[in-house]
């Protein structure tokens, strides 16, 4: 394999390797069965033998097939032990690593856009990658200055590849909903679709990783390494070690699993007020825990730009559902255009929807787990025409939002935190904590703005920037 499958038939043809090969290895499972085989041990090897072919597939594709598999392997935490046990291992490899690329594709992309004497911003370059993911692949070197670095350099093809698979991913969707019905997978393709263009472009992710690197230097808790040198297809950026939080999920302690799942959150939410950005990729290969106990953050590739830091529609409503007023709640949703005009719910319904994801808030101290988890899916894959999930609506400018918030619960049962959550949505979403002078929850919708057109005003896709990654020591910010 020297790059990304291109062709559109020979990506079909790997999709489909996927349902073929499933029912290739269920006509071997019936022939052991025959042979003398229990039908457990025949079911165990079976549910194996699919993960690796999972795994296998979605790693040589890469692009828009590898994103879906690191998507799901976030979901996996919700799936019941009998069902997830043989697939957690393997779809948790697609959170951080995939087979990599041939040396000689990688020495001739790096010529391709440094030029043929490319070795001269480095002292050394290590031709074993360290990480390979969706749309690229990360080797450790030294930069010119003795810097030591990490070098993401973006497949080839995978632009054509990312754009192209989404229409033969349909099929593995279906796959999946068998066993997650609840998860939308057409509306997590069209997504992941609308925001590929941003995360193919590294001059975007290398402006974005500076500023947050700006916004966190020096600070207690996190650690971004900044930008070195970056041009559209490779990014250089400084190196970091530790612990991947894939690895404290496997084999952490409790004391490790509760330090970095209070990071994760307070990352997350702390982010949009300080960054005026909100890190959008938030699976475990994404983060490390350093030697000295902060919270590494890297791939910055997808960002959801907000200036104005979290919309404090968010905490108002969090805290009035709280106060009991259910009513005001659905006036603000409504409002915010989470329930359309035309859509009659069940205010009781509601409540009882709502409840276990405002639970977090509403304790002291909470416990993330995969039972609960398993609990709240149970109550979303309820087909039934008037599950609630069923009515909401999701707009636009809270897809990205909603995203993290997904994804960010999953990664917080997978390493089931015990920690003080409800301190960390005080002191950073507004609104929440709020002790203003009005006692009706529906006086306070109508004095803080929370009209039909918020959405705009809190718009993701209208900020600028803040600053510029900086100059390589050569006088320009893209490598040349």
């Amino acid at each position: 394999m020297s790059d990304l499958p291109r062709r559109a038939v020979t990506r079909s043809a790997k999709l489909a390797t996927l349902p073929i090969g499933f029912a290739g290895r269920a006509a071997l499972g019936l022939g052991k069965r025959i042979g003398g085989k229990s039908a457990e041990i025949v079911s165990q090897e079976f549910q194996q033998r699919t993960a690796e072919q999972i795994f296998k597939v979605l790693g040589e594709l890469k692009g828009g097939a590898m994103k879906v598999g690191q998507a799901l392997s976030i979901f996996e935490a919700a799936l019941p032990q009998e069902i997830a046990g043989p697939y957690r291992a393997t779809l948790t490899k697609l959170q951080d690593s995939a087979p990599p690329l041939p040396v000689a594709t990688v020495h001739k992309v790096l010529a391709e856009e440094l030029g043929d004497n490319w070795r001269k911003h480095f002292l050394s370059f290590d031709d074993k990658p360290t990480a390979a993911a969706s749309i690229g692949q990360v080797h450790r070197a030294v930069w010119q200055d003795g810097r030591e670095v990490a070098v993401k350099i973006q497949y080839p093809g995978a632009g054509k590849a990312l754009l192209g698979d989404f229409a033969q991913l349909a099929r593995l969707g279906r796959m999946f909903g068998a066993l997650l019905p609840g998860l939308d997978m057409k509306s997590v393709l069209s997504e992941l679709r609308e925001r590929i263009a941003e995360e193919l472009d590294y001059l975007r992710e290398a402006e974005a990783q500076h500023a947050f690197a700006l916004a966190f230097d020096g600070d207690p808790d996190f650690h971004v390494p900044d930008v070195v040198a970056a041009n559209e297809r490779v990014l250089v950026s400084e190196w970091m070690d530790g612990t991947p939080l894939s690895h404290i999920i496997a084999h952490g302690t409790q004391e490790e699993r509760d330090r970095a799942g209070l990071l994760f959150v307070r990352f997350l939410f702390s982010s949009p007020p300080r960054a005026g950005m909100l890190h959008a990729d938030p699976h475990p290969g994404n983060f490390r825990m350093l030697p000295n106990g902060k919270l590494g953050v890297l791939d910055f590739g997808a960002v959801n730009h907000m200036p104005d830091g979290h919309p404090p529609t968010f905490g108002q409503l969090m805290r009035i559902f709280n106060e009991g007023d259910i009513e005001a709640v659905m006036a603000g949703l409504r409002r915010e255009g989470f329930i359309r005009d035309d859509i009659d719910i069940d205010p009781e319904a509601l409540r009882a929807f709502l409840a276990p994801y405002v639970e977090p808030t509403t304790v002291e101290v909470f416990t993330f787990s995969r039972a609960w988890l398993q609990a709240q899916v149970a109550s979303v894959a309820d087909l039934r025409p008037n599950n609630v999930v069923r009515l909401l609506n999701l707009p636009a400018s809270y897809v990205l939002i909603h995203r993290v918030h997904a994804a960010g619960i999953g990664v917080l049962c997978q390493l089931g935190t015990t920690a003080r959550f409800r301190d960390e949505v005080i002191r950073w979403v507004p609104g929440f904590a709020d002790n203003t002078a009005e006692t009706d929850s529906a006086k306070v919708l109508d004095t803080t703005g929370l009209t039909d057109d918020q959405g705009d005003s809190t718009s993701p896709t209208t900020a600028p920037i803040p600053t510029p990654p900086p100059p390589s020591p050569n006088g320009s910010h893209p490598l040349s």
